[in-house]
């Protein structure tokens, strides 16, 4: 048995999602993104963005575009997905049925933007499905959500445990603005974001909500897209002490830095095959391990180390690739 199947139930899983959302809605700038994750590999998802990308009248043509590229060979992992229109914007269905139709077959996943709450969350999803079953592609896409709003953050639990719902972001900018003036403008800086208590708690309870129904809970922005050790801060403040195994990147010289601040050191890699190695010889009863006592629950910890090693492109021993991952369910 790999480790994962060993460890936890299927419910218990969260998906196996890059660490790094990288958004982009300018057609040259698409483009690029697609040529950078042919290069780096599936370490970062790309999300074509129909909302804020769209040009004001020319809503249908750039999502027949984004239809385009996730549909062509730049699209080598399968990991590119699509932002649509809010629910209530007379351009979301045609963005949805144009998406779905035209790209169903290889879409990663569909990104809401502002939900007032729960309900635009069902009326969404119960669009996408609908253009799904009519066009037939027979797989669910997986839908994400954007919490930005008063509303969606009092129902993120509700929204997170919705089974359509595969992960919850947070809009950093659309909640600081919600609030009329009451947050200032710093709470929008890399270094803000992380001080100011109103922020701190959305930020926290939505990366609870995720944990608690094993979704994937993905950071927001860092708008200071030149100053990399800020955002190499903020990132690492994102994945170690707020609980977020996603981030998002508006910035492709973004990219790297992310997935350098949410993958593991070589150590603790290291040190989490060595635990595991010594679990799985002891058929996964409790061990001492260089004077500590490691069981179960200490097991998956580490092996979620391993994953996310794993899923940032860390070069990891081939007798563990062959066991844990090549042909397993990862």
């Amino acid at each position: 048995m790999t480790p994962r199947e060993a460890l936890f139930d299927a419910a218990d899983v969260a998906p196996a999602l890059p660490v790094c959302d990288h958004y982009s809605g300018v057609e040259a700038r698409m483009r690029k993104s697609l040529e950078l994750q042919g290069e780096l590999g599936p370490v970062f998802d790309v999300t074509l963005d129909c909302e804020d990308g769209a040009p004001v009248g020319g809503e249908a043509e750039h999502a027949q575009l984004c239809a385009e590229l996730v549909m062509s060979a730049a699209n080598r992992f399968g990991r590119v997905g699509a932002r649509v229109h809010p629910v209530d914007h007379p351009s979301f269905e045609h963005d949805v049925d144009t998406l779905v139709r035209r790209a169903g077959a290889r879409l990663a996943y569909l990104m809401v933007p502002k939900p007032r709450g729960l309900a635009d969350v069902q009326r969404a999803v119960d669009q996408i499905d609908h253009f799904i079953r009519i066009h037939g592609h027979g797989r669910d896409i997986p839908v994400h959500v954007l919490v930005e709003t008063h509303g969606a953050l009092c129902e993120v639990g509700a929204i997170a445990a919705h089974p359509r719902i595969e992960s919850v972001s947070f809009g950093l900018m659309d909640f600081v603005s919600a609030h009329r003036g009451a947050i200032p403008a710093s709470a929008m800086s890399a270094e803000g974001q992380f001080t100011h208590p109103l922020v701190l708690r959305a930020k926290l309870e939505i990366a609870a909500a995720c944990h608690a129904h094993a979704k994937v809970p993905s950071h927001c922005v860092v708008t200071e897209f030149k100053d990399l050790r800020a955002l190499s801060a903020a990132a690492t403040r994102a994945c170690r002490e707020f609980g977020y195994t996603r981030m998002w990147s508006i910035h492709p010289d973004q990219v790297r830095t992310i997935v350098e601040a949410f993958a593991p050191s070589a150590a603790e890699t290291d040190l989490a095959i060595e635990i595991l190695r010594a679990a799985q010889a002891a058929q996964w009863a409790p061990i001492r391990h260089r004077d500590t006592l490691h069981d179960r629950a200490s097991y998956r910890y580490f092996w979620q180390v391993v994953e996310r090693a794993r899923r940032t492109g860390q070069p990891l021993p081939a007798e563990v690739r062959q066991a844990w991952f090549d042909g397993a369910a990862a």
